[in-house]
């Protein structure tokens, strides 16, 4: 059982791609030994906390992109009013 399990979470891996492995991973993780604890379901666990993780981690990937446009938003703000104020 535990080869069994080492191979999908291995094969999840492979299967989620290098933008969202590590929420995959992390979600893996945590839901395969939350499974297995709960009633020897850790493969159900590692394929429910991979979705998970995944979603956690688009959500604040897309949360700090938000953050950097409004940097760059406020930026642009605080140049053109400095080349709008009057010199002293």
């Amino acid at each position: 059982m535990k080869r069994l399990m080492t191979i999908l979470v291995t094969g999840l891996a492979l299967v989620a791609g290098t933008a969202n492995a590590a929420g995959c991973l992390k979600g893996a993780a945590v839901g395969g030994v939350a499974g297995h604890v709960a009633g020897k379901h850790g493969v159900v666990g590692a394929v429910g906390g991979c979705v998970v993780g995944r979603h956690m981690a688009n959500k604040k990937a897309k949360k700090e992109k938000a953050a950097e446009q409004a940097r760059a938003e406020q930026a642009r703000r605080d140049r053109a009013a400095a080349q709008t104020a009057p010199a002293h």
